[in-house]
């Protein structure tokens, strides 16, 4: 099998390579990803120097907004799969930084969805199932609880989140259009160690080793359906090997072979618990001292521009299709990523040692 994945030095990106070895190991896995520094790119170096040790697996840095790189991949490695992770993430970056998700979200996703299209010419078989990473975001200030992919999703809050209803609003067209097998994934709030420093959990942990002062949005009355890398990859490496299936409709087109699916732990959890449990696991697991004054580093504000009070998956179809569930409690995840911070950065009891 011979497998695309964009975003590979990413967090989910990486973490699926690992997956596809681990249960798939005569794969051969081609990774692209542009390394750019969004965040501390030392992370993802390391996450990439850690996936080269596999035999089956290729790497090319790139962007995939450059159109001849992508038509080359294509060309060249043949990819049965694409699982495509790159992308520009983030809501408030969004706000600042609008250019950079017109790009990789929108351009880098229109190339994607051509080399699609054009590998059923270039070679046999083509492109057998397209899997995207798309958002809880698009569901937007929605009231009805908890989300389902019946819902409407018309409203979106952020540009990143219309980037991302961009994604399945293409991705349904070219289904349509060019028969391409295409299933998006709304990921909810992901986590985990070795993650993404711009979350809550990582940017919470990196200002209290610091003594500052970390700021709980809309005065801590939200809730996040936090869920845990490994039940992420999970699904993702359950998705990529069942495609939706072909078929003809009535007017002797193709109907779409077109799904999309939420990744969550339909388990919402309040800002100030998570925060609580938090704390708990860096002092279990030396990052912080015992004695550390918590409630002194905590300020309440209010919501921010893009942000939305509540995330809360509904995966029915998920479990109906592929018999699977995200099931990794917030204290689990959070103590894995406490006990791999401290010996990432060197912390023991409270104290950092190199």
């Amino acid at each position: 099998m011979r497998i695309l994945i964009t975003g590979a030095a990413g967090f989910i990106g990486s973490n699926l390579v690992k997956a596809v070895f681990g249960q798939m190991p005569e794969a051969v896995v081609l990774g692209i990803d542009n390394m750019n520094d969004y965040y501390d790119v030392r992370l993802k170096e390391e996450r990439l120097a850690e996936l080269e040790g596999y035999a089956g697996f290729e790497f090319v840095r790139g962007n995939i907004a450059d159109k001849a790189l992508i038509d080359r991949v294509f060309a060249e490695f043949k990819p049965q799969i694409v699982v495509n992770l790159a992308a520009q993430a983030g809501v408030r970056y969004s706000i600042t930084n609008p250019g950079a998700y017109i790009e990789a979200n929108l351009i880098g996703f229109y190339n994607i969805l051509e080399a699609c299209r054009h590998s059923y010419s270039q070679y046999e078989g083509g492109v057998e199932h397209l899997v995207y990473a798309s958002s809880s975001s698009v569901y937007g200030s929605n009231k009805k609880v908890p989300y389902s992919t019946d819902d409407k999703v018309d409203n979106p809050v952020s540009l990143y989140a219309a980037t991302k209803k961009s994604n399945e609003l293409m991705a349904h067209a070219y289904s349509k259009l060019y028969n391409i097998p295409s299933t998006g994934l709304r990921f909810f709030t992901v986590y985990g160690p070795a993650g993404r420093p711009d979350m809550a959990y990582f940017g919470f942990t990196n200002k209290l080793v610091k003594g500052e002062k970390i700021q709980i949005f809309n005065y801590g009355n939200c809730k996040r359906d936090f869920t845990y890398v490994d039940d992420i990859v999970e699904g993702v490496f359950r998705v990529m090997q069942k495609a939706p299936v072909r078929s003809v409709g009535e007017d002797g087109l193709p109907e779409p072979p077109y799904a999309v699916y939420n990744i969550g732990n339909s388990n919402p959890e309040n800002l100030l618990e998570f925060v609580d449990i938090l704390q708990q696991e860096l002092v279990r697991a030396g990052v912080l001292p015992s004695d550390y004054d918590f409630e002194a580093h905590k300020e309440l504000v209010p919501m921010q521009p893009g942000d939305v009070p509540v995330t809360f998956a509904d995966t029915s179809a998920l479990e109906r299709d592929f018999g699977f569930k995200p099931s990794t409690s917030l204290r689990d995840g959070l103590r894995a990523f406490a006990e791999w911070y401290a010996g990432y950065y060197g912390y023991k009891d409270g104290v950092k040692l190199n």
